[in-house]
């Protein structure tokens, strides 16, 4: 069922560059878009939509979000384990609603706040090929297990999936669980609150611990 269309592209190259329009955009499965910061394998944030709606009601000039992909769809509605189509071939999974964080009010103070929870959907690349600016997207039928908003529950979720005996260091865990790192000072007390079977399942990454580290790989294998 096709629900909306492609308005436009960008890609950063560095963490703290602008965001460069593009009319094409390569996708390569498991990663994310060629030549963007943030193309990674084991994190659940390669590609960020965000709604031209959203640009439209608060007068927000051209990348301000920050966005891979601008869609004339209302993000806030997309659900978690949903697969898009985009052109021809490329496929994403929808992974969970990006939070509006305060970075977002160096662009405009009280941004943020003002964007509540539209800032956006954050989705991994399922199937690769190149996405142009006016390309459908069409909703498959095929639906995936939902990862949660909730950050507490995702660093939960990557914690049970490792394998018995390994360790995830904060960092990693961070990165995984798709959060900034400066939630890692968080995790002791998170860990804690969730019960003894977790207190040995992460550690900082001076923590002594012999146990074998886990990278989160086979994490985002499909079922």
């Amino acid at each position: 069922m096709r629900i909306g269309q492609v308005r436009s592209l960008s890609l950063r190259a560095e963490r703290h560059a602008p965001p460069l329009g593009v009319e094409r955009a390569v996708a390569l499965a498991g990663q994310g878009f060629a030549g963007d910061v943030h193309a990674d394998p084991v994190s659940p944030r390669q590609l960020l939509l965000a709604s031209s709606a959203v640009y439209a009601s608060l007068g927000l000039p051209a990348h301000t979000l920050r966005e891979n992909l601008l869609v004339d769809i209302d993000t806030a509605r997309l659900t978690s384990g949903t697969i898009l189509q985009l052109g021809a071939a490329v496929r994403i999974r929808l992974m969970f609603q990006c939070e509006a964080c305060g970075q977002l009010d160096l662009q405009r103070p009280g941004l943020a706040r003002a964007l509540g929870e539209r800032r956006g959907m954050l989705a991994r690349v399922v199937a690769g090929g190149t996405v142009v600016a006016g390309d459908a997207i069409v909703q498959l039928d095929q639906r995936l297990p939902p990862w949660l908003d909730d950050w507490r529950a995702r660093v939960t979720a990557v914690l049970d999936a490792a394998p018995s005996g390994t360790v995830v260091e904060y960092a990693q865990l961070a990165r995984l669980a798709g959060i900034q790192s400066s939630y890692c000072r968080a995790f002791p007390r998170l860990l804690a609150k969730l019960g003894p079977q977790y207190a040995n399942r992460a550690a900082a990454a001076r923590s002594g611990s012999n146990a074998p580290r886990w990278n989160g790989s086979g994490l985002f294998d499909l079922p």
